[in-house]
């Protein structure tokens, strides 16, 4: 989180933030959106019960001061006045909006360091723990799962809200002939997004292994936030052309035809990245002349080349009893091809989304420090 103190000038009104970075002062349209006053923001529902939309654009600031306890007494051209916490004005200048920073990780990462206990996840500062690796990892493997079938669904609503699709409220993963997608046949599964095709596209994915008889079928991911990192040290020009060209990505089955056009390489709001869409089995070269589809199959090509490179590949055995859950877009997940005569293997999946874990670290984090 980015430290910000708040600075109050009396003789010509202003408030002034200040970062490690820099030094500004703040709007007066700004600060008076921000009353904190229970005639203006509902004390119980933290929602404004005033329009801001309807504020004048000239705004002005009047007056400002500072009291003993360090709370701002500010007053405006339209004749409101006000006392401010500043801790209520500091959550803008967080850009990871109250949440642990992403780490980067490779091949050579603990898996120890992300294995995480089901039965011991009834204790809160347990969970917040395990919440807190998840956002910065963008994976936990929990351990101890029973395997009782629909156990998966017990789990996702510890951290979210099962999302149904057309596979259901959650899927089989198991081998079965002329299925209606390859990750039901023992082949093996390059590192991919699922169903990069719908929008929005599922933010997290959630594997619970109740059988594993076999020796093959090994769980692979890759963190696309690390193969990012070094495609942009080799090529940035090739990564800003996989961010900024709609693909175009689809699904067909007897049911379904789903279609959906997005850039390879996802960008947030402020223009960070925070994952990919990629999967060479469902997307399609955008239309482009000659020179730029050349130039964006270098770069395709290698990106495709670091996400299978065993240099940022984890590889495991996801043994019964065992569950994956990862960020759908940033980590990228596969799988080695398995023998089904050597005996049964057999995985139940689902989808939350990626809200709800967030969600659930900020709340956690709120009681904690109420408890404090």
């Amino acid at each position: 989180m980015t430290s910000v103190r708040f600075h109050v000038e009396s003789g010509t009104p202003r408030v002034l933030a200040r970062t490690p970075q820099d030094e500004f002062e703040l709007p007066a349209l700004w600060l008076r959106e921000r009353c904190q006053d229970p005639d203006h923001v509902d004390p119980d529902t933290a929602q404004r019960v005033f329009d801001p939309h309807r504020l004048p654009e000239d705004l002005e600031l009047v007056a400002a001061s500072e009291d003993g306890d360090g709370h701002l007494r500010l007053a405006f051209s339209d004749g409101y006045e006000g006392r401010y916490d500043p801790n209520g004005l500091a959550a803008d200048f967080d850009p990871t909006d109250g949440l642990p920073a992403a780490v980067a990780w490779d091949a050579e990462l603990a898996l120890d360091s992300v294995r995480v206990d089901w039965t011991a996840l009834g204790d809160p500062a347990a969970l917040q723990d395990a919440v807190g690796t998840f956002l910065a990892y963008g994976f936990i493997v929990l351990y101890n799962v029973p395997t009782d079938s629909e156990r998966i669904l017990e789990v996702a609503r510890t951290f979210g809200h099962p999302r149904e699709t057309n596979f259901g409220r959650y899927f089989e993963v198991y081998s079965r002939p002329r299925s209606n997608d390859l990750a039901y046949r023992p082949v093996a599964l390059g590192a991919h997004t699922d169903n990069p095709y719908r929008e929005p596209v599922p933010g997290i994915q959630l594997l619970h292994c109740l059988v594993n008889e076999t020796t093959g079928g090994e769980s692979t991911l890759v963190d696309s936030l690390a193969v990012a990192s070094a495609l942009q040290r080799e090529d940035p020009e090739g990564l800003e052309l996989l961010a900024n060209t709609p693909v175009r990505f689809r699904f067909i089955d007897d049911h379904e035809e789903l279609v959906e056009r997005r850039p390879i390489v996802q960008r947030d709001a402020t223009g960070r990245m925070t994952g990919v869409h990629y999967s060479p089995r469902l997307d399609y070269l955008p239309v482009m002349d000659a020179e730029s589809t050349r130039r964006f199959q270098r770069a395709r090509r290698r990106l495709g080349e670091l996400f299978s490179d065993p240099a940022f590949e984890l590889r495991f055995p996801l043994a019964a009893g065992e569950l994956m859950m990862f960020d759908n877009s940033r980590v990228l997940h596969g799988r080695t091809s398995y023998d089904p005569s050597e005996g049964f293997r057999h995985l139940q999946g689902c989808y939350i989304d990626l809200d709800g874990p967030r969600s659930l670290y900020r709340t956690l984090n709120r009681e904690h420090r109420r408890a404090a």
